[in-house]
């Protein structure tokens, strides 16, 4: 007689294919999965517009500020007018009574500035310029500096009342003025140079 033993459940005689329903039942819930991405995708911001790269701030040209503009005079020679405002960026052949000073500057996050100055001469000398609205020292530095919150400038110079409460603090600094304020110079003395005795 034969007898029959049972196979385990892994072994590749009793795999069966699934049923034809299953099979539907699983495309259609994959259909249903990518539609709703799809849906869901339009809702949401695309990863494009949560992460930008970042972009260095771009500086080009020649900056000229208010006050260098301010300098420049009709009668000016061409080489004192290189030394107000540095060599010009645009020198044409065919143009050569006139200068261009061109500036640009790209920050992200910040709208582009553009300026321009424009010397006309005649011969060697400065006859006339033209030029955009152009920004002070001050306020071109400011526009660069991000860290910056606020334009007040600090007050560099302590009052009367600040240097007292000062010396009242720091009274060795008091003592190590004294010598100074009287005029004496300190007594110091140095150790010599060479040993006594040394060859050369």
């Amino acid at each position: 007689m034969h007898q029959l033993t049972a196979l385990p459940p892994s072994h590749p005689g009793l795999r069966q294919k699934p049923s034809r329903l299953v099979r539907v039942l699983c495309a259609l819930a994959g259909v249903a999965a990518l539609s709703a991405c799809g849906s869901i995708g339009d809702k949401l911001p695309s990863v494009g517009s949560l992460v930008t790269p970042y972009k260095i701030d771009i500086l080009q040209g020649n900056v000229v500020t208010r006050e260098q503009a301010q300098a420049l005079q009709p009668g000016m020679t061409r080489p004192q007018v290189r030394d107000l405002l540095g060599s010009p960026l645009l020198t044409s052949v065919f143009h050569a009574d006139r200068w261009d000073y061109v500036f640009t500057f790209s920050r992200q996050g910040q709208p582009p500035q553009q300026r321009k100055v424009a010397l006309f001469f005649k011969g060697d000398l400065l006859e006339r310029f033209e030029a955009d609205e152009l920004p002070s020292e001050a306020d071109f530095v400011s526009s660069l500096d991000v860290r910056r919150k606020s334009d007040k400038v600090p007050v560099l110079q302590a009052t009367e009342e600040q240097l007292k409460k000062f010396q009242e603090n720091n009274p060795e600094s008091k003592d190590a003025a004294t010598p100074a304020s009287t005029g004496a110079a300190p007594a110091t003395s140095y150790p010599p140079l060479e040993t006594p005795g040394a060859s050369r």
